[in-house]
């Protein structure tokens, strides 16, 4: 029984789909026509009609075949006006548009009160199909551009800076920008497919200045990554006094980037957002000064710490950061206790006297050899005391291999 009513159930059901969309399509206001709603319709209305026509033909009732055909006719005769609605209500269509196809056709074609798509079939616009269909995929294609131009820009508006604070200092520093990287990879190659478009003119001037400022944001962030990195490694050493004494050159140089640093960042706390504050017109040449001045401290450290070493070489089997650790605390000579098994293959351990004065040393297994004389590291370069120590061992080991010798007999 269901498959016998189908076809009747689909006549009836399809004829007033077709009689109420159809009357809504030539009689509703342009803008609430929906061209894509017609265009599938339309097309679900049609194969349904053919397969109901088909079907009555075929057993042969004459009457309601008739009305199928009515139907059929109706549907085929409106075919025609289905490509002129879905041209001009394409997205995008805009006054510009409207003032081309006018102009072109050599009448005001421009939607007003009281525009219908009857209006439009009304101007014999069909035999402007094809400039129609021209004008409307234009429209679509810019638009998709200024749509993708608001949502890149749009997609920028919550990307912010997380500015955690930087050891025990009173500055921050940048994270969480990894997605924005990212995002801004893709947005570059997104503006500059633009740029080759052939529906950019409307946009062209906007387009070049957003490719701009995102060029501008991607050098700015890479300068400030790369200064980043360096004010992070040289700020706890350019903390040391001992540093700063021994290199002040190199100090009051870091101290001017080291302002810089942090007039940006408390600047970046009170607007954290990544695009507004990556394309200040200055600041990109700032970093560039800033990374400049950081890679001369960096020479003059490097120059520094090989000094060190060519006063004792033992300093070799260290690494930067610990050499650093070692002379940004000269005062401090039992912080070196850390860092002596490196610098000397057996010896573990030192033993210090109460004026920090160099009694003894200690093997990794525990051992005790006591120095032939007292070591003094106070107030000298540990680079000198520590060869005193090297010596030291020397005529100490000596010693008490002296004593064995004679012990065994």
């Amino acid at each position: 029984m269901i498959k016998d009513f189908q076809p009747y159930s689909n006549l009836w059901l399809t004829t007033r789909l077709w009689h109420k969309s159809n009357s809504s399509w030539l009689n509703d206001p342009w803008e609430k026509l929906n061209a894509n709603d017609l265009d599938a319709t339309f097309e679900n209305c049609n194969k349904v009609m053919a397969g109901v026509l088909r079907f009555f033909k075929d057993k042969e009732f004459p009457k309601i075949t008739k009305i199928a055909e009515s139907m059929k006719k109706a549907i085929d005769d409106f075919k025609p006006y289905v490509p002129l609605a879905v041209a001009l209500r394409k997205d995008g269509m805009k006054d510009r548009h409207w003032d081309q196809i006018s102009d072109k056709v050599g009448f005001d074609i421009r939607p007003k009160e009281g525009f219908t798509l009857t209006s439009v079939i009304e101007s014999n616009m069909l035999t402007n199909i094809e400039l129609c269909e021209e004008v409307g995929e234009r429209a679509y294609k810019e638009f998709h551009i200024e749509k993708s131009l608001t949502k890149m820009q749009g997609d920028w508006k919550d990307c912010n800076f997380m500015l955690p604070q930087f050891k025990t200092t009173t500055t921050n520093f940048i994270a969480g920008f990894d997605d924005a990287v990212t995002m801004l990879d893709e947005h570059i190659v997104t503006t500059q497919a633009m740029n080759f478009s052939p529906f950019k003119k409307p946009f062209e001037k906007e387009i070049e200045e957003w490719n701009g400022k995102l060029m501008l944001v991607s050098d700015t962030l890479e300068e400030w990554v790369k200064c980043q990195g360096q004010w992070m490694y040289l700020q706890p050493i350019f903390d040391s006094p001992d540093i700063m004494k021994q290199l002040p050159a190199e100090s009051k140089r870091f101290k001017s980037v080291d302002s810089t640093w942090r007039h940006i960042i408390n600047t970046a706390k009170q607007c954290p957002n990544i695009l507004i504050t990556c394309s200040k017109d200055g600041l990109k040449e700032k970093f560039q000064e800033a990374n400049k001045n950081l890679e001369i401290v960096q020479k003059g450290l490097a120059d520094y710490l090989e000094k060190k070493r060519s006063n004792f070489a033992r300093f070799y089997f260290l690494s930067n950061d610990e050499l650093l650790e070692i002379l940004s605390q000269t005062k401090e000579v039992r912080n070196v206790r850390p860092h002596l098994r490196k610098v000397f293959e057996a010896m573990a351990d030192l033993e210090f006297a109460d004026d920090d004065t160099i009694l003894a040393m200690f093997s990794g297994e525990g051992e005790k050899v006591d120095f032939v004389k007292k070591v003094d590291p106070r107030d000298r370069n540990v680079e000198f005391w520590m060869g005193d120590v090297e010596k030291m061992m020397v005529a100490s080991v000596r010693n008490v291999l002296e004593f064995s010798v004679i012990d065994y007999k």
